[in-house]
């Protein structure tokens, strides 16, 4: 079993910026697939970003352009470096671990407990 904790969350006004940074315990294989997804009110879980251990990270195209994910594969963590945020942004935003190298969503199969986020003025 894998444990996965985040944090970095909070408030942040339009086009601010914030930085969630994960740290993983447990079983963990390093050549697993990392990644974040969110989940707003009222919405499905979706996938925000993947990185694997090592080649190119992908992102959903809201995404794209203004969130950066990171691993460090020496201490087990993950960040996510998120710009120019929106308020459509605001959700819990949810560290995973895959089973494997796929960045899918259904290959995840432990999440954190979730960080709030929420863009507002």
């Amino acid at each position: 079993q894998v444990q996965l904790v985040e944090s970095g969350g909070g408030l942040v006004q339009p086009g601010g910026s914030l930085r969630l940074s994960c740290t993983a315990s447990g079983r963990i294989f390093r050549l697993n697939t990392m990644g974040w997804a969110r989940m707003a009110p009222g919405k499905q879980r979706e996938l925000v970003a993947t990185v694997p251990s090592s080649g190119v990270a992908r992102y959903a195209d809201f995404a794209e352009g203004r969130f950066t994910v990171s691993r460090e594969n020496a201490n087990n963590t993950v960040y996510l470096q998120m710009n120019g945020l929106k308020p459509e942004d605001t959700a819990v935003y949810y560290c995973g671990y895959t089973n494997g190298v796929a960045p899918l969503m259904k290959q995840f199969v432990n999440w954190g407990q979730g960080t709030q986020v929420t863009v507002s003025s």
